[in-house]
Order: C-alpha cells, then sequence, then structure tokens
C-alpha cells in the first residue's frame, strides 16, 4: 500500500513523525512550493529564499538516502500554485491509499487538511509533531483548571520534567530564573564575533534568481544571503552560537547598538523553527558547554528559557486558543501602521535603526521587537491586525504559531493579560539605557514635552491615560497611575497636546 506522506515547509526534519516507519522504496515523499505558500502574506523576499532552498536541500538529501520524493518546484508550469491542488495532482498520477502528515503549526493549514480528508475520500493521519518538548494535548491539560497561565510556572515544570539545569530536585544555582543579572546596557569597547556565514551554493543561487523574479515587489533586500539551508550548516551556527557567543549572551540579551543586528544572540530561531535543528539538541548543547565550565549559568538558564519556557509556552497558548486569538483587541486599537516600517523613513533613530536592520536581514532581537517595534505600536495604538501582519511578512523566524501570541499577547497586550501578566510600555529611557540609538537621534531623550522630545517620553503616559479605565487595577502598573495623578496640570496639558500632535501626524503617514 502506498502512502503519501507530506512534508510540509516547516517540517525539514528526518525524524519527523510524518517520515517514522516510511516504507522508502514504496511510499512518496512529497514536498511542494507554493504561491500561496509565498504571498499568504507578501513574506520577506530573503524568508522566501532562505525556506524554498532548505526545502529543495532537504529533498535533495532525502533522495540521496533512498526515499522516493515527490518534490514540485514554484516554476514548475503545471504547478497549481496552492498546496492541495498539488496534493490533488500527486494523487491523479499515483495510486494513494493512505495520507500521513505531522500536525502543521498553523490553524489554517489544520483546518484545511482535514476539509481535504472528505473531499478526496482518502484517510489522512495527522501525527503529533515529536520535536517540541510538550505536546498541544499536556498543554491544554497543565492549563485546566488554572486563573492565570505563566509563563514561569510552566518553564519551572519543564525544566523538572526533563532535568534540565537541575541539581537533584532544586535548580542548578538555587534560582530558577537569573533575568535580573541579564539586562546590562551595551558593552564598551567590547569585540562582539561576527555571526556565523554560510556560502551560497548553486542550488540557493538558482532559488535567489527566481524569488527575484518573482517577488520582486516583496518587502526586504535578498543580499546578503547568510543564511544556512542545510541541517550541516545549522548545526554550525548553533556551534559558533556555543562558543563564541553564549559566554556573553546572558550579561547582553537586552542591548542594542547602532550597526550590530546580531550582537549575542544565537541567530538559530530560524532552523528551529523550519526544523533543520531540534531544541533538544539545542538545550542539551547549551547545557553541556555550562557544566565543562565553558559559559556562566546566566548566559545557559536565559537562553534555555527561551526554548523550553517561551517558546514552548506560545506555542501551547496559540493552540489552546485559535482561532478566536487572532481577533484579540483589548485596547480596541484601530491606527494604521504607519508607512515608515516599511520605509525605515522616520526621525526616531531607535526605529529607523531596527527598520532598517529588519528589511536587510529579515531578522531583529527580541527586545528591538519587543521595546521598541512593537512598544511603538503599542503606545500608538495601531491595530492588531495589521501590526501582525508586519511581524508576520517580515521576519525570517515568523510562523503564525509563534508570531501572534507574541504579537497580540506580549507586545500589544491585546489579549487582556491572557499571556503577560503586564503590557510592555515603556518611555524613551529604557531605550536609551539599553543602547546607543539616543546619541544620534534628532529628538532629544531627555526632553519630556515639545516638539524636540523623545516621542516614548510622552507618548507612554498618554497610552496609561487612554486605557486607564482598563489597566488602573493592574497591580504591576497601578503605581504608574499614582506617579500621573502627582503631576501638576499644566504637565498633563503638554503631554495630551504633544501626543495629540504626534498621533494626527501619523495618520499623514
Amino acid at each position: 500500500m502506498t502512502t503519501l506522506r507530506i512534508i510540509l515547509g516547516d517540517q525539514l526534519s528526518k525524524s519527523i513523525s510524518s517520515l517514522k516507519e516510511a516504507n522508502q522504496e514504496q511510499d512518496i515523499i512529497f514536498i511542494c512550493e507554493t504561491w500561496e505558500q509565498a504571498t499568504h502574506v507578501k513574506h520577506h523576499k530573503k524568508k522566501i529564499a532562505f525556506l524554498f532552498s532548505a526545502m529543495r536541500h532537504f529533498a535533495k538529501t532525502l533522495e540521496s538516502d533512498g526515499y522516493r520524493t515527490e518534490y514540485i518546484k514554484l516554476d514548475d508550469p503545471n504547478n497549481t500554485g496552492t498546496l492541495f491542488g498539488e496534493i490533488q495532482r500527486t494523487l491523479n498520477s499515483n495510486t494513494i491509499k493512505r495520507i500521513v502528515v505531522t500536525h502543521p503549526s498553523e490553524y489554517h493549514i489544520l483546518e484545511d487538511i482535514k476539509k481535504l480528508e472528505a473531499i478526496i475520500n482518502i484517510p489522512i493521519e495527522i501525527m503529533p509533531d515529536n520535536r517540541f518538548f510538550c505536546s498541544i494535548e499536556d498543554f491544554a491539560n497543565w492549563a485546566k483548571n488554572r486563573k492565570q497561565l505563566r509563563m514561569e510556572i510552566f518553564y519551572r515544570e519543564m525544566r523538572r520534567k526533563y532535568s534540565i539545569l537541575m541539581n537533584g530536585d532544586k535548580p542548578e544555582g538555587g534560582k530558577w530564573n537569573f533575568d535580573t543579572e541579564n539586562r546590562k546596557p551595551p558593552p564598551k569597547n567590547s569585540i562582539i564575533p561576527k555571526p556565523y556565514r554560510t556560502n551560497i551554493d548553486d542550488l540557493t543561487y538558482e532559488v535567489i534568481e527566481l524569488v527575484s523574479k518573482s517577488f520582486s515587489e516583496h518587502f526586504g533586500d535578498l543580499y546578503p544571503f547568510y543564511f544556512a539551508v542545510t541541517r550541516s550548516e545549522a548545526l554550525k551556527v548553533l556551534d559558533h552560537f556555543i562558543e563564541d557567543r553564549l559566554i556573553h549572551f546572558g550579561d547582553y540579551q537586552d542591548a542594542m547598538l547602532e550597526s550590530e543586528p546580531w550582537m549575542f544572540h544565537s541567530h538559530i530561531s530560524f532552523y528551529l523553527n523550519c526544523g533543520l535543528l531540534l531544541p533538544i539538541e539545542c538545550v542539551k548543547a547549551a547545557e553541556n558547554a555550562y557544566h565543562q565550565g565553558k559559559v556562566p549559568l546566566n548566559a545557559v538558564e536565559g537562553f534555555i528559557r527561551q526554548i523550553i519556557g517561551w517558546r514552548e509556552y506560545v506555542r501551547g497558548i496559540y493552540w489552546l486558543k485559535m482561532p478566536e486569538y487572532a481577533q484579540e483587541n483589548f485596547f480596541e486599537a484601530n491606527r494604521n501602521l504607519p508607512n515608515f516600517y516599511w520605509t525605515a523613513d522616520t526621525k526616531m533613530n531607535c526605529l529607523h535603526q531596527c527598520i532598517s536592520e529588519t528589511k536587510q536581514n529579515a531578522y531583529a532581537h527580541h527586545i528591538q521587537r519587543l521595546m521598541v517595534l512593537g512598544n511603538f505600536a503599542l503606545l500608538t495604538g495601531i491595530n492588531p491586525k495589521e501590526v501582525n501582519e508586519w511581524f508576520f511578512v517580515v521576519y525570517a523566524d515568523a510562523f503564525e504559531w509563534v508570531e501572534l501570541p507574541n504579537v497580540s499577547g506580549m507586545i500589544l497586550f491585546a489579549d487582556g493579560g491572557y499571556l503577560a501578566s503586564k503590557p510592555y510600555a515603556a518611555g524613551g529611557s529604557y531605550i536609551n539605557k539599553m543602547s546607543n540609538y539616543c546619541k544620534n537621534c534628532t529628538y532629544v531623550i531627555t526632553k519630556k514635552n515639545g516638539p524636540d522630545a523623545c516621542p516614548f517620553n510622552y507618548l507612554y503616559w498618554d497610552f496609561l491615560v487612554r486605557n486607564r479605565e482598563k489597566l488602573e487595577s493592574n497591580p504591576r502598573i497601578s503605581m504608574m497611575y499614582k506617579t500621573y495623578d502627582r503631576m501638576d496640570v499644566e504637565k498633563k496639558q503638554r503631554i495630551k497636546q504633544d501626543s495629540k500632535v504626534f498621533l494626527d501626524s501619523l495618520s499623514n503617514k
């Protein structure tokens, strides 16, 4: 009996559940590139090139391993343009009795697969995604009957369950979380290692040329192209991080510097999210480096928390709350996304830096996303749908399961506190502390009001005032209302007026 085994574009792992027990001579391994995949939103050109190249390399690896593969390229003249059109075309030319697929990472694909089964009248077996520490069902059971879901509690349970950074039943170093040690401002006169760069082979050049011709109107730069597109190269990126960057990752994971988009971060989220790297091997590599005395505990704990804590947690939230989660808008924000999010044409240097680097690299690290790009969207009341689409478009590691909870829950507090305990709103002083962006900005960070003042300074207070009814009872933010209430009437009026002028100007951009 021939089984069609579907590999989706973010399931590029030979250990993926849909390949388990595959008959190499008989079963067909199906992978395809589609216009639908590339234009569901108008993805960053570099993101499309990365994924299509990784998919082609993965198919080539499967073929060399003896698998019978059916790989459909985007420019195949018979390509129908959709995943399910291509599945149907493959079914028409082969006698298929059964279809196997690993659980998709995105809700709309899962729903389409369920509909497809009824249409084609062939049983489709949806296998659990075995790449994650916590299954969708286990997360739902953990969340059941809890008044509040908090990542820190979930993270500790993952540590215990998998015995990661544990000393018996106690956390290594006597604490679960070393985040207070991981907030140092940018290092002075420190040499930041260059990120690992891969060589572009002929297959990747072919994909880059295809993307250049087919998606010229999409956002972003194709060059320089630095992504690993094979598992062996992705493992080298991981090794490079462990050996050269992890030692300082903890201290400076929140720091930002002009012309240093990569800092001490790992740059492996691309490969984790498409399957070239597995979470368990990344966690073990970092933990082993700690036990060998190569890196400090605060760095390793911070890195591991991002993987077994935050990454697993947002996936659990996504599948627990979809599809309603995509509609959340707690603050009823309705402002359009300013055009400078696409052009970087803004006098605010922090935004200019982060958007320019995003355009070039299809990457920005988590503090740039949260406390600069996201913070501005939160304070100015930009519609969550537009913010979500932008983040989904521009970052090569963005898939809906990880992007949506991070943006709607963490960045915009659009779910009203289901994911995070408070809005991550901040004035300009935070950005000034954690970066050197303010030194070369048109606006003056020390000014609180007036045309030369940093807009973050008054927009922060304006955000609190606009949303007082919804936020004042939040114990993590209520103190700021007491500070505001102590301001004199004139100062409050300046905040209101400066904010109105600035927000009105956004409507014209």
